[in-house]
């Protein structure tokens, strides 16, 4: 069985280190690529020598040098990446990111707790969209 790539676009490495958590639980093999920005990823998509195809991204919105929603924008106008899932983890509760994420063909939005001191809570919302969205896009089941 293929090994499924996720492209995490994260520039904090807290959160980063949640998401390894998190998908470790799953059980099963992947391969996943970090990138800090907007800017990183597209270099590791277009790559021309080896360029990388992610089963899924999960893409932060508030991030240096290329946010998540200009990196959104331009890979829905680039015609090899468009149909790429994507899904955005983020601390942001501005109505206007979501409903721009969702006009941009977004595949789930998830808002990431502040409190870094309750990794109770911010974990469990992250290992439920691992355990029930993540894993059947992985295995391939029923998308």
């Amino acid at each position: 069985m293929r090994k499924p790539n996720i492209l995490l676009i994260e520039d904090d490495e807290l959160d980063t280190i949640s998401v390894e958590r998190s998908l470790k639980k799953l059980e099963i093999q992947y391969f996943l690529h970090t990138a800090y920005n907007g800017l990183e990823a597209l270099q590791m998509l277009r790559n021309t020598e080896n360029p990388l195809v992610p089963d899924v991204i999960l893409l932060d919105i508030n991030m240096p040098k290329m946010n998540g929603i200009e990196f959104l924008k331009i890979l829905r106008t680039d015609e090899n990446l468009k149909d790429l899932k994507v899904f955005i983890m983020t601390t942001s509760s501005e109505s206007s990111d979501r409903i721009t994420a969702e006009k941009l063909g977004i595949s789930g939005y998830i808002i990431k707790p502040l409190n870094y001191t309750d990794n109770t809570k911010r974990s469990d919302s992250m290992d439920a969209f691992v355990q029930f969205h993540l894993r059947k896009i992985l295995l391939n089941e029923n998308v």
